[in-house]
Protein backbone atom coordinates (compact mmCIF):
# COMPACT_ATOMS: atom_id res chain seq x y z
CA UNK A 1 0.00 0.00 0.00
CA UNK A 2 1.19 3.50 -0.77
CA UNK A 3 -0.10 7.05 -0.48
CA UNK A 4 0.67 10.44 -1.92
CA UNK A 5 0.75 13.10 0.79
CA UNK A 6 1.24 16.84 0.79
CA UNK A 7 3.30 18.63 3.42
CA UNK A 8 5.38 21.77 3.31
CA UNK A 9 4.07 22.67 -0.15
CA UNK A 10 5.51 19.49 -1.66
CA UNK A 11 4.07 16.08 -2.52
CA UNK A 12 5.62 12.75 -1.55
CA UNK A 13 4.87 9.10 -2.40
CA UNK A 14 5.17 7.10 0.83
CA UNK A 15 4.81 3.49 1.95
CA UNK A 16 4.99 2.03 5.46
CA UNK A 17 8.63 1.85 6.56
CA UNK A 18 9.86 4.68 4.31
CA UNK A 19 12.15 7.37 5.70
CA UNK A 20 11.87 10.81 4.14
CA UNK A 21 12.97 14.39 4.77
CA UNK A 22 10.20 16.99 4.75
CA UNK A 23 10.03 20.66 5.60
CA UNK A 24 10.30 21.35 9.33
CA UNK A 25 7.36 20.03 11.38
CA UNK A 26 6.74 20.88 15.05
CA UNK A 27 7.70 18.18 17.52
CA UNK A 28 10.63 16.45 19.16
CA UNK A 29 12.54 13.31 18.29
CA UNK A 30 10.37 10.24 18.87
CA UNK A 31 7.04 12.10 18.65
CA UNK A 32 4.18 10.75 16.54
CA UNK A 33 2.99 12.85 13.59
CA UNK A 34 -0.35 12.51 11.79
CA UNK A 35 -0.41 13.77 8.21
CA UNK A 36 -3.99 14.25 7.06
CA UNK A 37 -3.47 15.83 3.63
CA UNK A 38 -3.63 12.59 1.65
CA UNK A 39 -4.14 13.12 -2.08
CA UNK A 40 -4.21 9.49 -3.21
CA UNK A 41 -4.12 5.99 -1.71
CA UNK A 42 -3.40 2.86 -3.71
CA UNK A 43 -2.54 -0.81 -3.48
CA UNK A 44 -2.43 -3.75 -5.90
CA UNK A 45 -6.19 -3.89 -6.56
CA UNK A 46 -7.64 -0.46 -5.84
CA UNK A 47 -6.76 3.20 -6.30
CA UNK A 48 -8.53 6.04 -4.46
CA UNK A 49 -8.01 9.57 -5.72
CA UNK A 50 -9.20 12.53 -3.66
CA UNK A 51 -11.11 15.58 -4.83
CA UNK A 52 -8.65 17.11 -3.72
CA UNK A 53 -8.17 15.01 -0.53
CA UNK A 54 -9.16 11.43 0.28
CA UNK A 55 -11.77 11.49 3.06
CA UNK A 56 -10.84 9.89 6.41
CA UNK A 57 -7.34 8.98 5.17
CA UNK A 58 -4.33 9.66 7.38
CA UNK A 59 -0.66 8.74 7.40
CA UNK A 60 1.05 8.18 10.74
CA UNK A 61 4.76 8.69 11.15
CA UNK A 62 7.45 9.08 13.78
CA UNK A 63 10.01 11.89 13.92
CA UNK A 64 13.53 10.49 13.67
CA UNK A 65 15.52 13.75 13.69
CA UNK A 66 15.16 17.50 13.41
CA UNK A 67 18.05 19.13 11.61
CA UNK A 68 19.50 21.47 9.03
CA UNK A 69 20.46 20.62 5.45
CA UNK A 70 23.82 21.46 3.89
CA UNK A 71 24.58 25.13 3.39
CA UNK A 72 23.91 26.69 0.02
CA UNK A 73 25.51 29.95 -1.07
CA UNK A 74 23.50 32.70 -2.75
CA UNK A 75 25.75 35.04 -4.75
CA UNK A 76 24.54 38.25 -6.42
CA UNK A 77 26.59 40.41 -8.74
CA UNK A 78 26.00 43.35 -11.07
CA UNK A 79 28.78 43.84 -13.53
CA UNK A 80 30.66 47.13 -13.67
CA UNK A 81 28.82 48.45 -10.59
CA UNK A 82 31.07 47.00 -7.84
CA UNK A 83 28.03 45.22 -6.38
CA UNK A 84 28.66 41.78 -4.89
CA UNK A 85 26.69 40.04 -2.13
CA UNK A 86 27.14 36.55 -0.69
CA UNK A 87 24.59 35.00 1.61
CA UNK A 88 24.33 31.48 3.04
CA UNK A 89 21.22 29.49 3.91
CA UNK A 90 20.57 26.18 5.68
CA UNK A 91 17.05 24.80 5.27
CA UNK A 92 15.43 23.20 8.32
CA UNK A 93 14.08 19.68 7.86
CA UNK A 94 12.37 16.85 9.73
CA UNK A 95 13.24 13.22 9.03
CA UNK A 96 10.13 11.04 9.27
CA UNK A 97 9.65 7.29 9.30
CA UNK A 98 6.23 6.31 7.98
CA UNK A 99 4.48 3.88 10.34
CA UNK A 100 1.11 3.17 8.71
CA UNK A 101 -1.49 4.37 6.22
CA UNK A 102 -5.07 4.44 7.50
CA UNK A 103 -8.30 4.75 5.50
Amino acid sequence: MYAIIQTGGKQYRVSPGDVLRVERLPGEQGDQVVLDQVLMVGDDQELKVGQPLVENATVKGQILTQGKAKKILVYKKKRRKNYRRTQGHRQLFTALQIQEILL
